[in-house]
């Protein structure tokens, strides 16, 4: 990801701030720790504010300023896991945003808003063109100190949110150092990713030890862990040769599950976030709870309910011309996608826009479909009904049709207590059908459970995955898709400048989908959308070409030679808005060959009923 340059003027609408729980009155806080922590953070931002003035003047050098967003980075990392579990909304947004412009609501409009926060100026100061960006990052300063400023004097005169939950927000820091902060996502100019892991294990360590909470608690093991994973991110600075897999399975695994045996009621998250708190291993198949991504509940779901969606699923009658079927375009051989460039209609001879995802691990989403247009997976089905190249039905003659056939009639009464052959029911039991084709049983999960193992060349693949290739920038892990954690509840798209055809095959012309940029979603309309698409999972990858939502690569080597050379633009094509680096990867052949062993680890389809 990178920043584009910002508008001349900027419109900051609100201060985003967002609490879990209900806020404290007073200004003594529970935990010194907190304070000292909130406190830090401001003189550091005042001492930043500052030196960029002082830069921009020439009175310091390039390497102090540096030097001091560094020190203020790592002041917030020590004090993050608080306020992003209390304030994720105002965190978010305003303290450590990615360097994209996005899309900020205001009663009934929508305004394209230029990024801004501590990640924003790491790409920024630590660019070869900082010295030519002064005011700009004066701008953005200025914007994340005000901010601040005011969150903290308000703070200080209200009482911060607290709670009663103490291990959640660090366990969710664990997910986030470990899918956000070492993988580079989070220091895109300084790949500082080191030092502000081991500092915010060390704000971890601290509050443990300082909060009254915790004396409940036996954490001897907790620091052993931290005080081992903080020497050994002080020894393993380099951001290329990191072993990500040792870090994991060393440091943030065993944390997270121990923090999981303390008190970590999941009260606080369930209307917030997808993440299942009673995981014990972020490559676990329960990691993620499918029923927070559907308006179907556990309660709900059963394997009569499972049935009937199958069935449904398969059943070509419900479609106008009694021809196509779910399972037309999404075929259980191949992980549930078809292997066209671009799938069928209804219409003899004629495709639909784009090609089939697969829907593997496919309920692991808000949005859906390649431009996000839907919110829910039964709203995903609603498209496919209604569209006049697929289904070109509606539920009233679905559900007319269900009920002129007894077999339905008999399944409905099973699977539901009223029995009805109603729209909602229909879409209760699509849902669970699609919901239950997930698995996290990959060869690679399985490695990072310690319960088998991989080659040499998956792990140097998952590595430079995690690292020097810049893939889980935007495939975040353990998902492998653009679900954004640590919350995963929300979905990022991309502009990538995906091209005609492979980059080997001249003249190399962009694609015209528009994608996002064309989306019905009519309070998202803005140029930065203009051909952006979904970020799916790569996962199960190897079985799912051709690749791209236009189907234009047949082989991973080609997807991987496009992202080596950066994307559209990296290839000289005229992109406003990639939101992909142009810079040139500088992958080897081998390596190449090496992150394909690591996605060709990913394939599990198990779970395939």
């Amino acid at each position: 990801m990178r920043l584009y340059p910002l508008f001349a003027v900027i419109v900051l609408i609100g201060l985003a701030v967002m609490s879990f729980n209900p806020v404290d009155k007073g200004k003594e806080n529970e935990n010194t720790f907190v304070n000292r922590g909130l406190s830090d953070f401001k003189n550091r931002l005042d001492q930043l504010k500052s030196d960029v003035y002082k830069f921009s003047e020439d009175q310091i050098s390039l390497e102090e300023l540096r030097k001091s967003l560094s020190n203020t980075r790592n002041s917030f990392k020590e004090i993050e896991f608080y306020i992003a579990y209390h304030y994720p909304e105002f965190t978010k947004t305003h303290l450590n945003a990615a360097p994209l412009f996005h899309i900020e609501a205001a009663g009934t409009s929508a305004y394209t808003l230029p990024p801004e926060g501590l990640q924003v100026l790491d790409e920024l100061i630590f660019s070869d063109e900082a010295g030519d960006e002064k005011e700009k990052i004066k701008t953005i300063t200025d914007f994340l100190y005000n901010s601040y400023s005011s969150f903290y004097l308000s703070a200080v005169k209200n009482g911060l949110s607290r709670g009663n939950n103490k291990t959640l927000p660090l366990r969710i820091e664990l997910i986030r150092i470990y899918t956000l902060g070492v993988t580079g996502f989070d220091t895109p100019g300084s790949l500082n990713i080191s030092e502000e892991a081991g500092h915010a294990l060390t704000g971890i360590k601290t509050y443990i030890n300082d909060d009254a909470y915790f004396k409940n608690y036996n954490v001897q093991k907790a620091n052993q862990i931290l005080n081992e994973g903080i020497s050994y991110v002080s020894v393993n600075k380099d951001f290329e040769t990191f072993d990500r897999i040792e870090f994991y399975k060393k440091y943030i695994q065993p944390l997270y599950e121990e923090f999981g045996k303390w008190d970590g009621r999941a009260d606080d998250l369930k209307e917030f976030s997808g993440w299942n708190v009673k995981s014990k291993n972020l490559f676990s198949s329960d990691f993620l709870d499918p029923y927070f991504y559907t308006l179907l509940q556990s309660s709900e779901d059963n394997k009569e309910l499972r049935s009937l969606g199958k069935s449904i699923f398969y059943d070509q009658n419900l479609s106008q011309n009694g021809k196509m079927s779910c399972a037309a375009c999404h075929l259980q051989e191949n992980a549930f996608t078809d292997l066209k460039v671009k799938s069928q209609s209804n219409v003899e001879g004629k495709t639909v826009l784009r090609n089939s995802p697969s829907l593997y691990n496919a309920v692991f989403a808000k949005r859906f479909f390649y431009d996000l247009r839907a919110f829910y997976l039964e709203q995903q089905a609603e498209h496919v009904i209604y569209n006049d190249d697929e289904f070109n039905t509606s539920y009233e003659d679905i559900i007319r049709k269900l009920k002129t056939k007894p077999e339905y009639k008999k399944a409905f009464r099973t699977a539901f207590k009223d029995g009805k052959i109603s729209k909602e029911n229909f879409s209760k039991a699509l849902s669970s059908y699609v919901a239950s084709l997930y698995s996290f049983d990959s060869d690679f999960d399985r490695f990072m459970r310690n319960e088998k193992e991989v080659s040499e060349d998956v792990k140097k693949g998952y590595n430079l995955f995690m690292g020097k290739a810049n893939c889980a920038t935007c495939h975040f892990a353990p998902h492998f898709s653009g679900l954004v954690p640590p919350f995963f509840n929300e979905n990022e798209s991309e502009v990538l400048g995906i091209t005609v055809k492979p980059i080997n095959q001249l003249p190399v012309q962009l694609d015209q989908d528009l994608g996002r940029g064309n989306s019905p979603v009519k309070k998202e309309k803005s140029w930065i959308y203009d051909y952006s698409f979904k970020t799916v999972t790569v996962r199960n990858i190897a079985l799912t070409k051709p690749y791209f939502h236009n189907g234009a690569f047949n082989t991973l080597e080609e997807v991987m030679d496009f992202y080596n050379e950066g994307g559209g633009e990296g290839l000289g094509l005229k992109m406003k808005n990639q939101t992909l680096p142009p810079d040139k990867l500088e992958l080897t052949k081998t390596e190449i060959k090496q992150v394909i062993a690591f996605l060709n680890s990913l394939t599990d389809i198990s779970k395939a009923k």
